[in-house]
């Protein structure tokens, strides 16, 4: 399966730190306050922005950047970055969920007090997704706890849950977290966005930069909208040739982890391009992005374009800019794939890396079948199951479990006509498949 050709570049993208040039300034916490002052330590505060001079007077010759440091170069204040660089960069956007959400905001009042402010209450996105069906009351503290936080500091996204007998019953619910920012209109090209969840590299496919951070990190943006950060290397992955119709999104990037392993982008950032990119949908490109942290990456990214414009537009009238790689950017690898010589692919236990063709997998015997969760199950993924299963016939040998990804994935299985399966709805082929 040769099917990648590599190369490295002779000399990689600046990777020195200028860590030592982000002086501590100051003692003073950003973003609202109530009552007291806080004591906040300088050693974990955001310098404030030196004034921005033009290239001509500063001296500084402008270099190539990739996306990703086009766009936390400028969310950063700075003209340029380079991979190693540590920055303050401002945050567009935070996404927690029912499992790290109580522990976000308790660091938070923690650290800055209870009197404090969060730093922008309309930024905060709170998707409960994990917990939410369950009869276990200390799961269900935790949404408890998540609809206190976002009364108390009048988080405008709190998607609730509160009849768990019926999701329908539910008209503020949504589902997946990664599928929902998608869906809602959350995801915009060229902005910042860290969620307390290792896949919220989903959002990756609308060409900004998101990536998964742990509570501690979550609760300092609450209070101050900004996070230190190194500035990630970049890989490119050229994806050409023609796209076979057995083929999906998911195979390219399993072709991918098991080619460069699950530590081969540690700490990178995994960009796609090339002209099946261009030819995905939203929901194939949120599939690439969203399995990059299999690899170990930062974060992933795919150009954004009128695809991703109509997706966006569609669902929010919310201003954005756009950022792309320059030709002559400095990239830390780059991957030529031809795809039309992939076979559908199978990650083997015990680990996404250990790469099968479904070919050699044809004799092992399957004990039950999952098709959900954010990478799989998003509306073309139940399409093109109910296709595959209408071109089979008959019905399936095993235990078969279906989880829409979101309620707005469950009105379209239930109610779209699934592409050459006689008008049937994805439901319907599902329940003629038993």
């Amino acid at each position: 399966m040769a099917m990648l050709e590599k190369s490295v570049p002779s000399a990689l993208a600046g990777s020195s730190s200028r860590a030592a040039q982000q002086v501590i300034q100051g003692g003073r916490c950003s973003g609202r306050r109530r009552g007291a002052a806080l004591q906040c330590q300088a050693a974990v505060e955001a310098p404030p922005r030196p004034v921005s001079r033009s290239p001509a007077s500063t001296g500084k010759i402008k270099h190539p950047m990739t996306m990703t440091e086009k766009i936390l170069a400028r969310h950063s204040g700075n003209g340029q970055v380079r991979p190693g660089d540590n920055i303050w960069t401002d945050v567009d956007k935070l996404l927690t969920h029912d499992v790290c959400g109580p522990g976000t905001f308790g660091i938070f009042q923690n650290e800055f007090g209870m009197d404090a402010e969060v730093w922008d209450p309309e930024k905060v996105i709170i998707i409960p997704d994990h917990y939410i069906f369950t009869s276990d009351p200390r799961a269900n503290r935790n949404v408890d706890i998540l609809r206190d936080m976002s009364k108390r500091y009048g988080i405008k996204y709190f998607y609730d849950i509160t009849d768990r007998s019926d999701f329908r019953a539910n008209p503020d619910y949504k589902g997946v977290c990664h599928i929902a920012m998608a869906q809602e209109g959350h995801c915009l090209p060229g902005e910042v966005l860290f969620g307390t969840d290792s896949h919220t590299c989903n959002a990756g496919a609308f060409g900004q930069f998101a990536s998964g951070v742990g509570n501690t990190d979550a609760g300092f943006i609450l209070g101050t909208g900004k996070l230190l950060i190194k500035v990630p290397a970049t890989m490119r992955f050229v994806l050409e040739g023609e796209m076979p119709p057995y083929l999906l999104a998911k195979d390219i990037i399993l072709q991918i982890i098991g080619e460069i392993s699950v530590a081969g982008a540690t700490y990178r950032s995994m960009e796609f391009v090339g002209p099946v990119v261009e030819q995905m949908t939203m929901e194939d490109r949120m599939t690439l992005c969203n399995m990059v942290v299999e690899a170990g990456g930062k974060n992933g990214v795919c150009p954004a374009d009128e695809t991703t414009f109509k997706y966006v537009r569609d669902r929010t009238d919310a201003e954005f800019q756009t950022d792309y790689s320059d030709g002559d950017a400095g990239f830390y690898q780059e991957l030529r794939i031809d795809v039309s010589k992939l076979e559908p692919l199978v990650a083997a236990p015990h680990s996404p890396d250990n790469r099968k063709t479904a070919r050699e997998c044809k004799d092992t015997k399957i004990d039950r079948v999952y098709i959900g969760s954010c990478t799989g199950g998003k509306t073309e993924d139940f399409m093109a199951a109910a296709q595959l299963l209408h071109r089979a016939g008959g019905e399936v040998k095993v235990p078969t479990y279906l989880v829409p990804a979101t309620q707005k994935v469950w009105a379209d299985v239930y109610g779209m006509p699934v592409p050459g399966c006689d008008g049937k709805t994805a439901a319907e082929g599902f329940a003629a498949a038993g």
